[in-house]
């Protein structure tokens, strides 16, 4: 019988050292992929709290806009007015935007040299303690007077007008073209000049055509623009508008539809008339006041020159009227060779029975009359304008003309 120590065999030292190995060698693989694993979660997770940072960030900047828009909304607006005096380093007298008068205090903040009588200040509304001075500045709508845009109107569109181009040119462009022209002669240049004439015969066109041709500063207005509800406030606009002028200089001021704030002054009048003639006087005074125009011209249009007030038309205001008239027989020839230049139209169409049938024609209706007879061709698929289509345009424009009312008198042309 065999012994048990014979029984127990040694353990085999190769196989239990491979067997430990390769448990060791998984473990650490797992463990590699886990720290992979790990790692790749901490970016990410770094990454989502870097983004909801910046969320958190724009929402506090967007808290941040909106308490402020709440507390400018929550804050009492402040009135307007105009210093009149400086007394000390603490007190002024200041007139507010309603005509009132007051004593007031005024930040020591506030530069001691803006600090001048005429400076617009903005007026706390509860103390009326002064806040701040503010710029000055114009109104919006003599601001919005000034033209940055040449319009593309020139002399060459003009037809028939030859002289009154000749006039306006040597009124208008020659004195800021060659003031020492004048000089030598010892003489004053025109003012200005206003254009009369029935409507659509070339004044806004040859106003545009002026401000085409010079490199100067040009202003357009509508005289109604300049008639305003409240006392003042229509001469306030003159002023602004000449003040605006002179800090162009050299400039152009072109005042349409002069006749809405330059009509006849009449003894009984409403208060709203009596608020228009003190925009005419204001007017008048600035044409021909103390301070100097010298790089400032006028121009002024109007249909109606019959109501125009006799101050408004001596010389030293506006020193020429440049009277344009209904086309004659020349002049509507012109005028239908310029608009029909580059329309393409058929051998039958005959400018001389056009200019026949036209008589008393304004250049706005031979304008139409064009406009017509393209419409015409286009209505019916036509690469050309025919005869007949001149024909039916004709019968259309003088269909028109039939019907207008309410016209300036037929004895003011004549």
């Amino acid at each position: 019988m065999a012994s048990d120590s014979d029984s127990i065999q040694p353990p085999d030292d190769d196989s239990s050292v491979h067997k430990v190995g390769s448990i060791a060698e998984r473990t650490l693989s797992e463990i590699e992929r886990d720290y992979v694993d790990l790692r790749e979660q901490a970016q990410q997770l770094l990454s989502e709290k870097l983004d909801l940072e910046n969320k958190v960030a724009k929402q506090k900047q967007k808290v941040k806009r909106l308490e402020e828009d709440v507390r400018l909304m929550r804050m009492p607006p402040h009135v307007i007015g105009n210093i009149q005096d400086v007394l000390d380093d603490e007190r002024a007298v200041v007139r507010s935007s309603n005509g009132t008068v007051f004593l007031v205090t005024y930040n020591r903040g506030i530069d001691a040299e803006i600090m001048k009588p005429g400076a617009r200040v903005a007026l706390n509304q509860d103390t009326l303690s002064i806040i701040d001075v503010l710029h000055d500045a114009w109104d919006p709508l003599v601001m919005g007077a000034e033209m940055f845009e040449k319009p593309l109107t020139t002399f060459d569109h003009l037809g028939g007008l030859d002289e009154q181009i000749s006039l306006i040119k040597e009124s208008i462009e020659l004195p800021l073209i060659s003031p020492e022209a004048f000089l030598d002669f010892g003489i004053e240049p025109p003012a200005g000049v206003i254009l009369v004439g029935p409507p659509g015969c070339g004044k806004t066109m040859l106003a545009k055509a002026v401000a085409n041709s010079t490199d100067c500063t040009f202003i357009r207005l509508v005289a109604s623009e300049l008639a305003q509800k409240y006392i003042g406030e229509g001469g306030r606009m003159v002023r602004e508008l000449f003040d605006l002028a002179r800090e162009r200089s050299p400039s152009i001021v072109f005042i349409d539809e002069i006749d809405a704030i330059g009509a006849k002054r009449l003894d009984s009048a409403t208060s709203g008339d009596r608020e228009v003639q003190r925009t005419l006087m204001q007017l008048l005074s600035e044409l021909d006041g103390f301070d100097s125009l010298a790089d400032v011209k006028f121009i002024a249009a109007t249909n109606r020159p019959d109501i125009l007030d006799e101050a408004l038309l001596r010389p030293g205001r506006f020193d020429r009227i440049i009277e344009i008239p209904i086309p004659n027989d020349e002049a509507r020839a012109s005028i239908l060779n310029i608009h029909m230049d580059k329309m393409p139209i058929t051998k039958g169409v005959s400018v001389d029975n056009l200019v026949q049938g036209t008589d008393g024609f304004s250049g706005a209706e031979l304008k139409a009359l064009t406009v017509e007879a393209g419409m015409c061709a286009i209505r019916e698929k036509r690469k050309k304008a025919t005869k007949s289509d001149f024909n039916n345009a004709l019968k259309s424009v003088v269909k028109k003309r039939a019907e207008k009312r309410g016209e300036a008198p037929n004895s003011l042309w004549s």
